[in-house]
């Protein structure tokens, strides 16, 4: 098993972690392996599009058709300075 060493995490972080293990019943070492777990665990989409997430997320509630808008005939530019 590897290990790592965290230079110059903040206090405010130090506390935080101290806390959230205390009440959870963990050692602090042990509550941030859970939170890199957590975190790193989940399969991530790497390689993966975002058209492709979009499809997969938005895909099961069907195909969606919009009207399409009205066209105008392309209006002349302003004149400056005239």
């Amino acid at each position: 098993m590897a290990s790592i060493t965290i230079r110059n995490l903040e206090d405010s972080i130090k506390t935080k972690l101290r806390m959230r293990a205390a009440s959870q019943g963990r050692s602090m070492e042990d509550e941030a392996r859970c939170i890199l777990r957590a975190v790193l665990g989940k399969e991530d989409a790497v390689g993966e599009s975002l058209v492709e997430r979009i499809r997969r997320r938005f895909g099961p509630l069907g195909d969606v058709r919009l009207p399409r808008a009205e066209r105008e005939d392309i209006r002349e530019p302003p004149r400056l300075g005239e």
